[in-house]
């Protein structure tokens, strides 16, 4: 496993969020995902190769959440 950390910041409903993560992979996908995960608006799945519904941009745009950017802790 090569897990790297990394911040994630982005807009939830105007106002300016922002977290650490430790994952193996992170592009832009992911951190729009992460940071539905991080608004409370999606889930991570309990055991790591467990089915979990994906949240896109689209999407995450219409539950509030813009100008998600991230980059290495």
């Amino acid at each position: 496993m090569n897990a790297s950390h990394y911040k994630v910041e982005y807009q939830l409903s105007g106002k300016l969020k922002s977290f650490y993560v430790r994952s193996e992979k992170m592009d832009i996908s992911e951190a729009w995902h992460m940071s539905a995960v991080d608004a409370g608006f999606a889930t991570i799945p309990k055991f790591k190769y467990d089915p979990c519904p994906r949240v896109s941009k689209p999407k995450a745009e219409k539950l509030g959440i813009t100008d998600v950017v991230w980059h290495p802790a």
